[in-house]
Formats: C-alpha cells, sequence, structure tokens
C-alpha cells in the first residue's frame, strides 16, 4: 500500500557506566557528537542512542526490521561502530521506499550532561545523515529530575518521531 505520509517511532536506553577504570562505559557519543563526561554508555557498538532511537524512528515508518534485526549485537562486524553508518542505512531504506523525511523531532533524557551546548550540532548531523535541511530536524534536551536510573545518571533514554512523505507528493 502506497501511503502520501508514513510515521515512525523510535525509542533506545542505554546504561552508563564509568569510562575506563573497571568502568564498562564507552566514550558518550550523541547525535555524531562525542560528549566529555564521566559515565558513557555499554553497547556493542559506539552506543549513539540518540542515533539509534532516529534509525528506528526511520525504519519503522517503512515497516522494515529495526536497529537490532539489521545490525545485531552479536555480530562482531557492529563491534565499536559508528551509529552514522546505521543511520545511513536506514536513510537509504527510506529513498529505496520512495519516501524522504518531511520533520523529525527527537527528546534526549539524561540527567548529565547538560545538552545545549552540543544541540545545533548534533542537529547538524542528524539533517546531514538523512539529506535534508537542519530546520527539518528538531531536539530536545529533558532531565527525569533525579528519579529513576536516568534521574542517577545511570541511563540515557531518547524517543525520536519521524515524518516521511511520499516522494512524489
Amino acid at each position: 500500500m502506497t501511503l502520501p505520509y508514513r510515521i515512525g517511532h523510535g525509542y533506545d536506553l542505554h546504561r552508563l557506566e564509568p569510562i575506563g577504570e573497571g568502568g564498562l562505559g564507552r566514550p558518550l557519543v550523541l547525535g555524531g557528537v562525542e560528549i566529555e563526561h564521566d559515565r558513557g554508555p555499554v553497547a556493542h557498538s559506539d552506543g549513539d542512542a540518540l542515533l539509534h532511537a532516529v534509525t528506528d524512528a526511520l525504519l519503522g515508518a517503512i515497516a522494515a526490521p529495526d536497529i537490532g534485526q539489521l545490525f545485531p549485537d552479536d555480530d562482531p562486524r557492529n563491534e565499536s561502530e559508528d551509529s552514522k553508518v546505521f543511520l545511513e542505512a536506514a536513510a537509504q531504506a527510506v529513498h529505496a521506499a520512495g519516501y524522504r523525511v518531511g520533520n523529525l523531532d527527537a527528546t534526549v533524557i539524561c540527567e548529565r550532561p547538560k545538552l545545549s551546548p552540543f544541540k545545533d550540532l548534533m542537529r547538524a548531523n542528524i539533517a546531514a545523515g538523512l539529506g535534508v535541511e537542519v530546520g527539518c530536524v528538531n531536539l530536545k534536551g529533558k532531565t527525569h529530575e533525579q528519579v529513576d536510573a536516568v534521574g542517577r545518571n545511570e541511563a540515557v533514554e531518547v524517543h525520536c518521531v519521524v515524518l516521511l512523505v511520499r516522494d512524489d507528493a
């Protein structure tokens, strides 16, 4: 069925642990931006929860297999992989299905670090990966007000929604 619009939702959560000296955390990368922080994601790839949620939103909108099916964490080829690779594959699948991104809205939830200084670069990275204007990509940073694992700085959580528009629309 060919629809003029399709909507996708993506979600990701990564546990955060200390980096180095017994910690399993990798450097913290969100939206393709490495951010100085004492904790980082425990992940098979680079652990970029923002790009993972964006990738799943894109794949979900075209009813494709999710990121875990396409890039399984038990595949050695995905060890330490740059999540931009996943984003670009999802963007290619969207185009192959005959769609383009109308707009994307994402929310990153973490207690620390504050994301304001990095948001413009994250938006630009996502827009470049999708081949759209930066104005088509929105990003919000929130905290969990010190509630649960996210609020204790033990995890980072991301939600993303995307609207796809038929190429011929």
